[in-house]
């Protein structure tokens, strides 16, 4: 066999390694109640209630993509809760 074979098996072989791992893509991506979860996270934790991950929005708020956090953060306050919240603040902060 010739070095030119030799050289166009071994570029041939590269080129349908390589188109083999382009087909593949982006991993899956895996949750647990809403919020991402590494593949380290997911071995430490166990698999209990990790799906995942829909390309989709499975949370919106006013038609926008929101994770459970964001919903919490932007989600309107009453005046009982933020009063609630002051008065635990400050209950805190005198046992300090």
């Amino acid at each position: 066999m010739s070095a030119v074979q030799r050289i166009s098996i071994a570029a041939l072989a590269l080129l349908a390694l390589g188109a083999a791992s382009a087909s593949a893509g982006e991993l899956p991506q895996y949750e647990v109640m809403g919020f991402p979860i590494s593949p380290l996270q997911t071995s430490v934790l166990g698999s209990d209630g990790i799906q995942e991950e829909s390309r989709t929005p499975v949370l919106t708020l006013h038609g926008m993509p929101a994770s459970p956090h964001q919903i919490a953060v932007i989600s309107p306050r009453t005046k009982q809760q933020v009063a609630h919240r002051l008065k635990t603040d400050a209950s805190q902060h005198a046992n300090d």
